[in-house]
């Protein structure tokens, strides 16, 4: 599926399955709220914290999933195309990181 499919997909589904956006605001807490259990198990998966029994059966997979629905609903809300946002963003780090990645000592 393509970036622009997934976007038209989220937005059917949002207006039948899920009635309706909730406002950007409440969405981009949901998504910070989203982004913290991505956080919460790469800490746990990679990091140094142990697992709780409450993280046992959270899925990295589909808390990423969760992050990117919630990023898709706000492209939606706010007119963005994220393929043309995302082809113009790696333009720009292309251009600017160019040298400096090639010269940076510790990536080496």
């Amino acid at each position: 599926m393509t970036i622009k499919e997934a976007q038209e997909i989220v937005d059917q589904w949002i207006n039948t399955t899920g009635i309706r956006y909730y406002n950007e605001l409440t969405n981009t807490a949901v998504l910070m709220e989203e982004v913290g259990e991505v956080a919460r198990l790469m800490a746990r998966i990679y990091g140094e914290q142990s697992f709780k029994k409450s993280d046992e059966a959270h899925n990295l997979a589909d808390e990423m999933a969760d992050v990117l629905f919630v990023l898709i609903c706000l492209a939606n809300q706010t007119g963005i195309d994220l393929t043309e946002a995302l082809h113009k963003n790696l333009d720009k780090k292309t251009k600017r990181d160019k040298e400096r990645h090639a010269n940076n000592e510790k990536l080496k």
